[in-house]
């Protein structure tokens, strides 16, 4: 038993994780996200959670990582493709404070989107696979869009992944900056002879472009990803691979 406690004592301490969300103006976006910081909490007690916002929002990243008193520090965008943010805004903004925080990667694609994005589709009334007109069904996944052809590969990877799983088209388009905009979407799939066009939003969290999509929906659609479970969990599993890719930690 004394060695035991000895080695737990010996164990280092794990990183501090701060998980980054965009900011939004719309105050749902905030209530989502601090639900699902409570669910990783809840899936990971004694790990040290904090939250920071690129903008919009408070706390402010930079305003977290001044009160983050340890230099190993994993930051988890809650984006959902490559693209700018993750690549260059998010290690800036760390960088005066904690120069040695390690970036995780978007959370997309991943098996825990699709499975949140499945239960969200079921929420909306997502017919199952014995439904007489499955084959007349189809799907637009509505993202948010990016110049970032990173960015599009992911989302794009995501709806291979979400029409593998469910048996059904999946067309990838955006509610901003990239093409197809969500409404050609919809329509090029009507004329190709989908008479039920869903739209999974795949937003993390209530907004604007959320909103924007779900009005263009001809038939049924989902709510964003918010705090689900899985959500959680991927959070989690985006901490993991990054605080032990180059061992507990990356302080010079």
């Amino acid at each position: 038993m004394s060695s035991q406690l000895s080695r737990l004592r010996r164990r280092p301490a794990q990183p501090a994780l701060v998980v980054v969300a965009h900011g939004s103006r719309d105050p749902r976006a905030l209530r989502t996200v601090g639900t699902l910081l409570d669910r990783v909490r809840a899936q990971r007690p004694g790990l040290d959670v904090h939250l920071g916002h690129i903008e919009l929002n408070e706390p402010l990243l930079t305003d977290t990582l001044a009160r983050v008193d340890t230099r190993d520090v994993v930051l988890v965008p809650l984006l959902l493709g490559r693209g700018y943010h993750i690549k260059r805004d998010i290690p800036e903004l760390a960088a005066p404070t904690h120069p040695h925080a390690r970036v995780a990667g978007a959370l997309g694609p991943h098996p825990l989107l699709v499975d949140t994005l499945v239960a969200r589709l079921d929420e909306a009334g997502w017919p199952g696979d014995g439904d007489a007109g499955h084959r007349e069904t189809a799907i637009v996944l509505a993202a948010a869009g990016s110049r970032d052809p990173d960015n599009a590969a992911d989302t794009e990877r995501t709806a291979h992944l979400l029409s593998a799983r469910l048996g059904v088209p999946v067309v990838p388009a955006y509610a901003s900056t990239a093409e197809p905009a969500v409404p050609r979407a919809i329509a090029g799939l009507r004329a190709r002879g989908y008479a039920r066009v869903a739209v999974a939003s795949y937003f993390t969290a209530p907004g604007r472009f959320a909103t924007e999509c779900a009005q263009a929906a001809p038939w049924l659609v989902s709510a964003p990803l918010g705090a689900h479970e899985a959500m959680a969990r991927l959070v989690l599993a985006r901490y993991d691979e990054t605080a032990t890719a180059n061992g507990s930690s990356n302080a010079a």
